[in-house]
């Protein structure tokens, strides 16, 4: 065990505000996230170096589009999360407590050894919620940093307000999951709620960090359009029209196994829209797609980046620039 960060003591129990649950947990109990234990009145974490998922990925699969195309990422993640989706694709480790799964002994100085090692440009803390590893996370993260790679978070947006501006330190980019703006959605299908998320979005793009937003569409429950609508112009009213925004494609999993796939019909017509709003990077994912994945000019409309399958094929970008001397928002390669 190590100790936590973001918490305080309480006459008969500790109150952890790591996330806007502000849980009191009592001695010898663990908080919502399972991962968080109050032993003799302090709290610890119970995944400080404990990786349970290992893997380098191309920093599109993250997805990040605008963030060293091309790259790889040094994925790690541990297990827990402070929500509970219906549809989680990873819930065997987001479900999960530490003493129910496997995990490898794994340092921060050895996340970033290893990183180094294998020529990844960055560090990704993704798989189960990062915000419940913080501590884990930002360690390695501040030595990673210090090391010349860059940070990215994968992450719900379900953070406190203090813990977001303490990865407001080390994290370059950050790829949240907004998965709708109706409130409802996320308590009935996440047993959370709505604005912390957006706080959050909020708070790193004023602080500069790199965001970009993935939309994950679910047939019947987050796909009315009027409500993607809402969801768009909040973006644009509160980030950038700059903000790449990706809608992903929904497959039938864990406790939503009786929903259909997201066609990929709804999909075009929700990039269609966003579009026609004024966003100017709009994705498609978790389909095979040609045009949808690639990057083009907003002002000249001249294609600056083509991808199939996570892998960048080419990247006509010069100093994160296109041709035509206009400047496309994102973090670029050298």
């Amino acid at each position: 065990m190590n100790a936590a960060l973001w918490w305080k003591k309480q006459k008969d129990s500790v109150k952890c505000f790591l996330c806007p649950r502000n849980c009191l947990i009592m001695e010898g109990q663990k908080g919502f996230c399972g991962v968080r234990e109050n032993k003799n009145g302090k709290l610890y974490s119970l995944v400080y170096g404990k990786a349970s998922g290992i893997q380098i990925d191309p920093i599109e699969k993250k997805p990040l589009y605008h963030f060293l195309p091309g790259t790889s990422a040094f994925s790690v993640g541990t297990v827990g999360c402070n929500f509970v989706c219906q549809n989680c694709q990873n819930w065997a480790t987001s479900q999960a407590g530490p003493e129910k799964m496997h995990a490898y002994n794994l340092s921060p100085e050895e996340i970033v050894k290893k990183a180094k090692e294998q020529h990844c440009s960055t560090i990704a803390y993704t798989y189960n919620e990062p915000t419940v590893f913080a501590e884990y996370a930002l360690e390695t993260a501040r030595l990673a940093r210090k090391a010349g790679m860059k940070n990215i978070l994968v992450t719900n947006g379900f953070t406190g307000k203090e813990a977001t501006l303490d990865f407001c330190k080390f994290i370059d980019g950050v790829n949240v999951d907004l998965k709708s703006l109706d409130n409802d959605f996320y308590k009935k299908y996440s047993g959370a709620w709505l604005e912390p998320v957006l706080e959050s979005i909020k708070t790193y793009h004023k602080k500069k960090i790199w965001v970009e937003l993935t939309n994950l569409i679910i047939p019947t429950l987050n796909d009315d359009m009027n409500k993607i609508k809402e969801m768009v112009a909040w973006i644009k009213e509160n980030t950038s029209s700059d903000v790449p925004l990706h809608f992903s494609a929904f497959y039938p999993s864990y406790k939503l196994e009786d929903l259909p796939h997201t066609s990929a019909a709804t999909l075009m017509e929700a990039r269609k829209l966003a579009l026609e709003m004024g966003m100017n990077h709009v994705y498609i994912g978790n389909i095979v797609t040609t045009e949808e994945d690639n990057t083009y000019c907003p002002k000249c409309k001249k294609l600056v980046i083509e991808r199939m399958n996570f892998t960048a094929l080419q990247n006509n970008l010069k100093n994160g620039k296109c041709e035509c001397g206009e400047r496309i928002q994102g973090v670029w390669n050298k």
